[in-house]
């Protein structure tokens, strides 16, 4: 075995024994303890090793121990192979099974002689231990006392002898070690590492932690005759595990929200009081606000002497916080000289175990403080610069009045501990509120300032962005005015959070514009703007937008939906967005059955167009997922939302409002928006047609017609207007396109002319010579409408041209057109 630890077993004589005595395995620490090799002893008997007369018996004895489970191990003696015997701590398993025979293994290591010692010796290290030590008799009095315990409660010998603890050392829980040992006089039973703190005579101004162990003494009799302890300062250990605690705890209390005010709060509640008596937090101005600031120090290098600090939080074991000059809010004065800007910069704590409230820095920057100092005992502090990311934040200041207890240097860096997690947290709530801020403003401006659905529609809109800790999403809707007195809806969720969401909302809302003044129908809208999704993830992802910073355009939901005033029939396609919700002026609500498409962005799939036929006066709804998804159960939403819309309010805008409270009564992770309308009908008093027959001799007759019906409607003078418009148009559509050719004019918030044919073909604006006869047709058009342009339908296409109603003949967008039924 050598020098090896006794207490390793790697290096252990090892062997297996079967039933009978024979060796079936031999290791080479056997061969090292015997010195028999092992083709010497496999095979061979394991009783030739045995050196004791009665050692058959015993060896019987141990076998029967081990068939019945159980272990054994004890000394034994055996012989080596050069004849001398050897005493041997063996080891013995219980029996197993191996190869079909009963087998023991065997494990043994050579005895070595005990140590003995000098009782000199052991005098001496019990009177000089490392160790405090004593010996207290039944009744707990101190019998004997060794110096270090002496060094320890900076009591002597000779006043502690004959005393008990508790008289000697009343801040030092005295009463209950005094307990712990009656307990182990009642029992017999140890108590080791019982560990306790306070103060004591030897250093009274600072709590110490102590690990104690208490032993029974023991007569020959068993009878319990006294205690023997030892007992150990553990004040670093203990003082590095609190700081350990309290920082882990730190990081579960500072910064549950990303809110830099209550982040501030938070550091205050938990210093005050486990580790100080009063606390203050005082910010820069530019990190409450969100502003930009990335150091203190300006272009000529220089720090200005009076940082601009305000009070965020303030706690004190006091109720209302007496000590404190500044309350929350308040703009703080700094420290006088030496401390200004660079005290921030610099990032080292200001430490002052005793304080005199009559020496600067109090005096000079706040008569007031050093008023306070005295009148409520402050006497000892800590302040540390809060900086995080090379950032400087604030200072946050621990002081002590009722605790008689001194700041040391294991609470500076507690309190640096302290303050760079919540300046951390700080930071990210600062960092966030600041992007939270702007991508707020950012979204908000790209949402539409004002809706108005003309006459066809009466609008009203909901939006609720996200709590801050969702951070701003992608929702936007619109109400986009169409040709042919028609509106487009649209309502749409970008995925993701924050700027980029806000960002790519804007963009598709700019493009979904666009698409819409091209007269696309809605599946063919939605696919273009799926195609428009795909192209701008794949920029983003090429241009490395992720390794930025910068979440890539990942896909968004939207919903498209026209609705026609004069057939009252809604056409509608949706892409991965929940289906609208419609509520008739006299029926339940319901949610129309629209195919509901893939998501934008997935591309490759196609987008299905319904249409439906809404009555007058309908509720038409379109939302985002975050409205019906906050109850948790999406049907059960929806369910929620129709009964909330199915109430008979006649002010819609009051209506919209309602129901979102409804079903939104708090903070939300998702942002919201709900957009609201009523529908109108524009009845045969406010559009007339005409078919025209494929001859140029008709285009008299129909300006003549146009004329006539202009005037009937009281906007005669729009009348030689609209007759150059319809022969102009009508013109074109007999010289280039085919029949059959149909002429409308519509009466809303504007004049349109429509003159509709078979061809598909697209008109062109094209600028005629002076030499040229022809070609000057849609450019007068242009030059005589407010706006002009085509659109397609399954039968051809559409030219129409706008005109401006005078202000006082308009019927303005804002009223709705009375039902017929109805009084004027």
């Amino acid at each position: 075995m050598g020098s090896a630890d006794l207490s390793d077993a790697s290096t252990d004589a090892a062997a297996v024994i079967s039933q009978d005595g024979a060796v079936v395995g031999w290791t080479r620490g056997a061969e090292a303890l015997l010195g028999y090799s092992a083709p010497e002893m496999v095979g061979a008997s394991a009783g030739r090793l045995l050196a004791e007369p009665e050692a058959p018996a015993r060896v019987g004895g141990i076998a029967e121990r081990c068939r019945a489970g159980n272990g054994w191990s004890g000394m034994i003696r055996v012989r080596h192979r050069d004849g001398r015997t050897l005493d041997v701590l063996l080891r013995v398993s219980a029996a197993f099974r191996m190869d079909g025979r009963e087998c023991f293994l065997l494990s043994a290591r050579e005895e070595r002689g005990r140590w003995t010692m000098a009782q000199s010796v052991l005098d001496g290290f019990l009177a000089r231990s490392p160790v405090g030590m004593a010996v207290l008799d039944r009744d707990l009095r101190y019998v004997w006392v060794n110096g270090t315990l002496e060094q320890l409660g900076g009591v002597p010998q000779e006043e502690r002898l004959g005393r008990r603890l508790s008289e000697l050392l009343p801040g030092l829980q005295g009463e209950a070690l005094e307990k712990v040992m009656g307990k182990v006089l009642a029992t017999g039973v140890p108590v080791t590492d019982y560990e306790y703190h306070g103060w004591s005579w030897a250093d009274p101004h600072r709590r110490h932690a102590y690990s104690a162990s208490f032993f029974p003494l023991v007569d020959t009799d068993d009878t319990v005759t006294g205690i023997w302890y030892m007992v150990l300062d553990v004040t670093e250990r203990w003082a590095a595990r609190r700081i350990l605690s309290m920082v882990n705890e730190a990081g579960t209390s500072i910064g549950t929200t990303l809110d830099v005010l209550r982040t501030a709060e938070e550091l205050a509640d938990f210093a005050v009081p486990r580790f100080a008596d009063f606390v203050v937090v005082d910010l820069l101005e530019p990190v409450l606000g969100s502003e930009t600031h990335e150091a203190l120090l300006d272009d000529a290098g220089s720090a200005p002497a009076r940082p601009a600090l305000r009070r965020a939080a303030v706690r004190s074991v006091r109720e209302g916080c007496p000590e404190a000059v500044y309350r929350v809010g308040d703009r703080v004065g700094f420290l006088g000289p030496p401390y200004d800007a660079r005290t921030l910069i610099k990032g080292d704590p200001l430490f002052i175990p005793v304080l005199d409230a009559d020496q600067d820095p109090w005096a000079a920057s706040e008569p007031r403080r050093p008023d306070r100092i005295r009148e409520f005992g402050i006497h000892s502090l800590i302040s540390v610069p809060m900086r995080a990311r090379n950032t400087a934040l604030g200072l946050a200041t621990f002081a002590r009045t009722t605790n008689p207890a001194p700041f040391g240097s294991d609470d500076v860096l507690l309190a640096r501990e302290l303050v760079a997690r919540a300046a951390v947290c700080l930071d990210n709530a600062r960092r966030y509120t600041r992007e939270h801020t702007a991508a707020l403003t950012l979204q908000r401006s790209l949402l539409p300032p004002a809706l108005t659905g003309g006459t066809a529609l009466d609008v009203a809109s909901s939006y609720l962005p996200a709590d801050s800790a969702g951070g701003v999403g992608g929702d936007w809707f619109d109400v986009i005015p169409l040709s042919g007195a028609r509106v487009g809806l649209v309502i749409g969720d970008v995925v993701g959070h924050g700027i980029s969401a806000a960002a790519s909302m804007g963009r598709l809302r700019t493009a979904v514009q666009t698409l819409a003044d091209m007269e696309l129908p809605p599946d063919e809208l939605l696919a273009h703007l799926d195609d428009l999704v795909l192209r701008l993830g794949g920029e983003e992802s090429f241009s490395g937008a992720d390794a930025r910073g910068t979440a890539a355009f990942t896909g968004a939901t939207c919903l498209y939906a026209v609705y026609d005033p004069v057939t009252r029939r809604c056409t509608m396609a949706r892409a991965g967005h929940p289906p609208p919700v419609v509520v008739p002026p006299d029926g339940p609500a319901y949610f129309p059955e629209i195919p509901a498409g893939p998501p934008l962005g997935l591309g490759g799939m196609a987008f299905e167009a319904t249409e439906i036929e809404l009555a007058e006066h309908s509720l038409f709804g379109l939302f985002t997922n975050g409205l019906i998804q906050a109850c948790g159960d999406v049907e059960r939403g929806m369910a929620r939302l129709a009964e909330a819309l199915a109430r008979p309010e006649p002010d819609l805008e009051k209506l919209c409002g309602t129901a979102v409270r409804d079903l939104i009564p708090g903070p939300q992770p998702d942002d919201i928006a709900l957009l609201l309308t009523r529908t109108h009908a524009l009845g045969a008093d406010h559009a007339v047609s005409w078919d025209i027959p494929d001859d140029p001799a008709a285009v008299g007759e129909i300006r003549t017609l146009a004329a006539r019906q202009v005037t009937e409607w009281g906007l005669g003078e729009l009348a030689v207007t609209t007759e150059l418009l319809v022969s102009e148009l009508v013109t074109n559509a007999i010289r280039y396109a085919a029949p059959p050719i149909r002429v409308r004019l519509l009466r809303d918030s504007r004049l349109t002319c429509e003159v509709a044919d078979a061809s598909s073909t697209a008109p062109r604006l094209r600028h005629a010579r002076s030499t040229d006869e022809g070609g000057r047709g849609l450019f007068l058009v242009a030059q005589m409408s407010l706006r002009w342009g085509a659109r397609y339908t399954g039968e051809g296409k559409i030219i129409w041209a706008e005109q401006k109603i005078p202000a006082e003949q308009r019927i303005s967008a804002e009223y709705r057109i009375p039902d017929e039924r109805e009084t004027p």
